[in-house]
């Protein structure tokens, strides 16, 4: 008798054969929450690229600066990887620019792989499949790949748990300095970027960041400040040397191993919490109208195993607090 191939596993010859239509299916399939034996097959092959994030405020021009880090990384014989996380339309629940306009010109090159992702209300900059499609452009042999946030400004950290070397975009005269490095950015920099270093604050704005630089304490790398004029191409190839520079610290010092040790715990942390929040979501549907939240939760707790609670339950019950039951308790 015939067996059933596992789902998505026919996707698997067309993606090693380096077919870029299986790579785009790959993507799609981790998208609608059915790419785990695809991730299973292939993440053996995964961890040879260099991963690079590029989050900051929006307008500073993070679109442009990666269709610019692509060209020059394109120029040095390399094969990049794109993925560009828009915001979600509330309306269509689509990536709102879909494939980025400042790409186009990279759109034919057959060694530069572009992907759109909507990030439907997933917090941290990112869309929940990001870290899937990061594992496939890199099993699939691309040797850069570059994710590109929302764009949101004060919620983009989650970018430092899946990129190797994160960059932070800012733009002089805007106030972004101030309200970004305030929000924690500063700390997950590896490399910040002054994009529209023609702009007469962009020395000021630099100056800013050198000086709040100094407040921190860093015991291994230290962020490096780079200008660019991304439109005309000025001060990538200072970006590029940056990356490489952290790039090679990282594998140098052995810290590579610790930073990807904390990016897989935190991506089967949130696999881990998504499975659980749909199951919580079922147990306070069964919940009784007459419970404060923190009798609710002891009991959502209870449901899978876990006696000691948000509170002490006997405490709810010694004031008649538990009236409702929950199925399978």
């Amino acid at each position: 008798m015939d067996v059933e191939p596992v789902p998505g596993t026919e996707l698997l010859k067309p993606f090693r054969a380096r077919d870029p239509r299986a790579l785009a299916r790959a993507i799609s399939r981790c998208e609608s929450g059915r790419g785990a034996e695809l991730i299973r097959a292939l993440y053996p092959q995964s961890g040879r690229a260099v991963t690079v994030g590029l989050t900051g405020p929006p307008g500073v021009g993070k679109s442009t600066l990666t269709g610019a880090l692509v060209a020059h990384i394109r120029a040095q014989g390399k094969t990049v990887g794109v993925i560009s996380v828009d915001p979600s339309s509330p309306f269509s629940h689509g990536a709102l620019l879909g494939d980025r306009i400042r790409l186009t010109e990279h759109f034919t090159d057959p060694d530069v792989f572009i992907r759109s992702m909507a990030s439907r209300g997933h917090l941290g900059g990112l869309a929940g499949a990001t870290a899937d499609a990061v594992t496939l452009m890199d099993a699939f042999g691309k040797d850069v790949v570059l994710i590109e946030t929302v764009g949101v400004g004060q919620s983009e950290i989650e970018i430092a748990e899946v990129a190797d070397t994160t960059l932070v975009a800012l733009q002089p005269g805007s106030g972004d300095s101030v309200q970004v490095l305030k929000a924690g950015v500063l700390e997950i920099a590896d490399v910040f970027v002054v994009n529209k270093s023609d702009h007469p604050m962009a020395l000021q704005l630099q100056r800013e960041i050198r000086s709040m630089m100094e407040m921190l304490h860093f015991s291994g790398w230290v962020p490096t400040l780079v200008a660019t004029q991304a439109l005309a191409g000025k001060g990538i190839d200072k970006l590029w040397e940056s990356i490489l520079a952290h790039d090679a610290w990282l594998r140098d010092t052995g810290a590579i191993r610790n930073k990807r040790r904390a990016a897989f715990a935190h991506r089967v942390r949130q696999l881990a919490l998504g499975t659980l929040e749909g199951r919580i979501e079922t147990v306070i549907d069964e919940l009784g109208d007459d419970l404060d939240p923190y009798a609710a939760a002891d009991l959502v707790l209870q449901r899978f195993g876990v006696r000691d609670g948000v509170h002490a339950l006997g405490n709810v019950r010694a004031r008649g607090g538990v009236r409702a039951t929950v199925k399978g308790l």
